[in-house]
């Protein structure tokens, strides 16, 4: 579907970089030094005490719990830390446990990065356990398990993973973020390799996401003027927000939203890939930024659609709306302004 209008505003901010932000993408220890140490018969052990106590402490929200991370595999080299999974029927219920968990030594870190999470941390000086939360059918639950029942079955695979780490923790031991950033490729692949192919979306963060996001942009929309995008500041802006979709490693969609006050928001570009098109993918798309928004407690979203794109909005129950952006800027008349109420 053609994209929306963006937003015209210059800024100074700069654009962010993956290495300053794929510790938020991976959710782990924020410690400066990296250690790979070897596997660690008891890791499994601890895993199961810990595992025992956040399920208590989640209570009947939490239907089960998985190991999951390098500390789940035998024979795998990791970073002493144990990341752990546990499966809820209602993310938002999870907000009612915090001070549950923050008994039992915990940080509550809210999505950190990673849309429909809750995340947890124990332990500040020296990392020891993760806690990545996920509502039931997340797709996100899948993809660490497919990696982790690939790893335990796959010896060469593992045993490259162990070695990519250990050169990465000796060149990077201070560099937490271009020691994650040195792994991303490994990992996408083993995730094509497992069969991984559900969709998901994730807030921009790494090199791969980063230059989808300028590509889709450009291509979709500048180069119709034509201009270079002159709007990567809102790569680095608190108000602006850039999603990713992913069917299973594949980037195949786009869409850049702004956050306004009272409650509302602009959907300024939702794109898919030309060869995903007319495959219910868009509305997909637009279905889990709307869940987003509403976890957010936004209630009205608001686009300037193209009248291309108007009765792919209309089906989807937006109707006419004032824009009334809050900056000012005038919409182009050719534009419809619509909205929902979420």
């Amino acid at each position: 579907m053609p994209p929306n209008k963006i937003l015209q505003k210059r800024g100074k901010e700069s654009e962010i970089t993956a290495r300053q932000n794929i510790i938020t993408k991976l959710g782990i220890n924020m410690i400066k030094t990296v250690e790979v140490v070897s596997y660690n018969p008891l890791w499994p052990k601890m895993y199961e005490e810990e595992a025992l106590l956040i399920k208590q402490a989640l209570g009947t929200n939490c239907i089960e719990v998985h190991h999951i991370g390098s500390t789940a595999v035998p024979g795998l080299s990791a970073k002493p830390i144990i990341d752990i999974i546990p499966v809820v029927l209602n993310i938002s219920e999870v907000d009612k446990a915090t001070k549950s968990m923050e008994n039992l030594g915990y940080e509550a870190k809210g999505e950190y990065g990673i849309p429909f999470r809750r995340y947890f941390q124990k332990s500040a000086l020296a990392r020891t356990h993760n806690v990545h939360i996920f509502e039931k059918n997340n797709a996100e639950i899948e993809r660490h398990i497919f990696f982790r029942d690939w790893m335990r079955t796959h010896t060469d695979d593992r045993d490259a993973y162990a070695k990519l780490k250990i050169t990465l923790a000796e060149k990077f031991p201070n560099d937490i973020d271009s020691y994650c950033l040195g792994k991303d490729a490994f990992i996408a692949s083993i995730d094509t390799k497992t069969g991984f192919n559900k969709l998901r979306i994730v807030k921009a963060l790494t090199d791969r996401e980063w230059e989808a996001a300028r590509h889709f942009r450009q291509k979709f929309f500048f180069d119709k003027v034509p201009v270079l995008d002159p709007y990567t500041w809102t790569f680095n802006h608190k108000d602006h927000v850039h999603f990713i979709l992913y069917q299973g490693t594949y980037i195949i969609g786009y869409a850049h939203i702004q956050l306004w006050d009272d409650e509302r928001i602009a959907l300024r570009i939702i794109v898919i890939e030309e060869n995903h098109r007319n495959k219910g993918f868009g509305s997909d798309f637009l279905k889990l930024i709307e869940k987003w928004l509403k976890l957010q407690n936004y209630r009205q979203l608001h686009i300037q659609s193209s009248k291309d794109a108007y009765q792919f909005y209309a089906h989807h129950h937006y109707s006419h709306m004032p824009f009334n952006d809050p900056d000012g800027y005038e919409s182009d008349p050719r534009d419809i302004e619509i909205g929902k109420t979420l």
